[in-house]
């Protein structure tokens, strides 16, 4: 695990300059690093570097950059390669110097060229440049566990794991993405390819981008829609067969994710997926895995009980620290440096909070991260199964309410908020992404530019060519909320304090194989998740398991009409917002006014909205703390006086 950046340029980048872009990533790395420069052809120079987090052959034989035995093709990697020792075993005709995996990665790119990474199972982001073709290769891992950002300009190529060594390069424009930013007010993160700067891009998950002579081909060598259809074709009827099966997967891609020469432990939630993968490395562990979880004082948000219970039913080493309100708000202002882009999902608070507790004693931890979209965990998924059922009655009901005597008194209005939804869910595209159109609406007017925006939901769903409404969210969710998110936070969050996370259900094997379940198996008689959870009942009693999910929660409500509105206030002030350029000024003042001024979450009032009204303190966070000084905010402006 580390941090990558580099370059392929005609511009002068120094090796001072690449180590200052490199070092904006220490955190990611704090044990070695190194930073190279290469002539290349056509006046180019070849800048590689990387921030080292060693987890496997703590040697410096470890080191990178990394070179082939002749030099003729080098490699930066951050990530882990978990079937590393097998591959090495075919490329025993490598002159292998080190036991780490970055040398497998070189040796299977001199035998088997860029297709490689087809045989790789991990988490990766890789930069692999070869001499003798004059190539250069950047390539993101399947799912998008490990980020890759790079910056393409007229032949310029910047490369980096975070965005902060882009910054740091000389020459770059912090130019905003306005056509991103009322999907982002909407969905609270932004997803692959975009970023919210221009020019600026995410690698998408199983992508290889290949750059030639200042040009820049992407290619897919895995995508999520293809591979369902290629594995859902041969599926494993015997119900029996299926679990024994995916148990086995599970076992060996927690096996093989045990495989460190650091300390190692897991994150224990007390839910299934979290508790099942500390079952299975207590299974293979000889001693007790240390196990970490983290409470809170609020009792509707605590699940620490749930995961002692767990972890003294398994016998494991478990630390737990409960953590106070104040504890989580001090972490609010770290959110924009660590988290590069503006990222609003708050339970990124106490991810970083059990990671913290975890490095105490740990330098990696396996998670539960995938469950719920591989094997149909979210509540919403029960909801889209009703919204089938009841769309055909619903398009019925949207024809009736746009006849001119209905619509002009404006009927629709009228009914029950969740009447309303079905009805007016209408795009084929966005089916199963129903939700408050009003927040939709919202999004949109919150933003300075009106025309050209990306729509707020993905208007992708006929992609899939899946009619089952569930299996497509899932199939979406994979595409989107998982990487663009979760994904993200976790590596952020666990990042920010040099600690690895590992996520055994987002193995390769696994994640194929799940595809050949059939859906049935995993959303059996109303019951989600259902064939995990046969699995994990037999090693934890059903008792400690079966409750209502309940997640990470925060009290953003309170924070934001409390400890926080001053600082909301500055950053809706008339004046900063006309001058930023980005939001409608007086809609988002008057939008912030009725949220502060509303408590009783009335109807058009605004003080239902709290996640737009996050996800633009966020935001402006980030803003403040990306361009400052001249992009910060007032914090004393007239209309926080004038409101008192």
């Amino acid at each position: 695990m580390c941090g990558i950046c580099g370059f392929l340029t005609k511009r002068e980048i120094s090796p001072a300059q690449l180590k200052r872009m490199n070092d904006t990533m220490y955190h990611r790395g704090p044990d070695d690093h190194g930073e190279e420069i290469y002539p290349w052809k056509g006046g180019y120079s070849l800048g590689l570097a990387q921030r080292r987090l060693s987890i496997l052959d703590l040697s410096p034989l470890g080191h990178q950059p990394m070179h082939a035995p002749d030099r003729s093709v080098s490699v930066v990697y951050n990530g882990e390669i978990y079937n590393f020792r097998e591959l090495k075993k075919e490329l025993s005709d490598y002159p292998f110097k080190s036991n780490c995996d970055t040398e497998v990665i070189l040796a299977a790119y001199l035998k088997w060229g860029v297709s490689c990474v087809e045989r790789f199972n991990g988490m990766f982001a890789i930069a692999l440049a070869d001499r003798r073709q004059e190539r250069f290769y950047l390539i993101r891992d399947r799912i998008g566990k490990k980020p890759l950002y790079y910056w393409a300009e007229e032949g310029h190529l910047v490369f980096a794991s975070e965005l902060k060594p882009i910054l740091a390069c000389p020459d770059f424009s912090k130019t905003i993405r306005k056509d991103v930013l009322s999907r982002y007010l909407y969905q609270q993160y932004i997803n692959a390819p975009d970023t919210v700067f221009e020019k600026v891009y995410k690698l998408e998950p199983g992508a290889v981008l290949t750059w030639e002579n200042g040009r820049i081909f992407t290619r897919k060598y895995w995508d999520i829609k293809n591979v369902y259809h290629k594995m859902s074709e041969n599926p494993v009827t015997d119900y029996g067969e299926a679990k024994e099966q995916l148990k086995r997967l599970l076992q060996k891609s927690v096996a093989s994710r045990m495989i460190a020469d650091v300390e190692l432990g897991t994150f224990l939630s007390g839910g299934y997926d979290s508790s099942l993968m500390t079952a299975i490395a207590q299974e293979q562990s000889e001693k007790p895995v240390k196990t970490f979880s983290i409470g809170f004082h609020e009792k509707r948000y605590n699940e620490a009980g749930y995961a002692k219970r767990v972890a003294d039913c398994l016998g494991t080493d478990h630390t737990e620290a409960y953590i106070s309100e104040k504890e989580m708000f001090e972490l609010v202002e770290s959110i924009p440096r660590y988290f590069d882009e503006p990222m609003a999902d708050s339970s990124q608070i106490p991810t970083m909070l059990v990671s913290a507790l975890a490095r105490k004693k740990v330098t990696v931890a396996l998670s539960g991260d995938g469950g719920d979209e591989f094997f149909c965990g979210y509540n919403v998924y029960e909801k889209v199964a009703q919204a089938q059922k009841l769309d055909w009655t619903g398009g019925m009901l949207n024809g009736l309410l746009t006849l001119p005597g209905l619509k002009q008194i404006h009927a629709a209005d009228r009914l029950p908020f969740k009447v309303r939804v079905i009805a007016q869910n209408r795009n084929k595209e966005s089916k199963t992404q129903f939700g408050a159109g009003n927040y939709v609406l919202r999004a949109q007017k919150m933003v300075a530019q009106k025309e050209g925006n990306l729509p707020c939901c993905y208007e992708t769903e006929s992609s899939y060519g899946v009619e089952n409404w569930q299996v497509r969210r899932m199939l979406l969710d994979m595409d989107t909320y998982l990487p663009g998110d979760i994904l993200c936070k976790v590596d952020r969050a666990s990042m920010k304090y040099s600690l690895e996370s590992r996520c055994p259900i987002l193995d390769t094997d696994v994640m194929e194989y799940s595809f050949r379940i059939p859906h049935a198996f995993k959303f059996y008689q109303g019951e989600k998740k259902h064939i995990l959870k046969d699995i994990a009942y037999e090693y934890i009693p059903k008792e400690l398991l079966d409750r209502p999910k309940v997640g990470f929660g925060v009290p953003l409500d309170q924070w934001l009409r409390g400890p926080l509105k001053e600082q909301l206030l500055s950053y809706s002030d008339s004046g900063f917002l006309k001058e930023q350029g980005l939001f409608d000024a007086e809609y988002v003042r008057e939008m912030i006014r009725a949220y502060l001024l509303t408590g009783d979450g009335g109807a058009g009032s605004g003080a239902n909205y709290s996640g737009l009204v996050w996800s633009f303190f966020v935001f402006q966070q980030w803003y403040a703390e990306v361009f400052a000084p001249t992009g910060r905010a007032p914090m004393s402006s007239p209309d926080a006086l004038a409101l008192g």
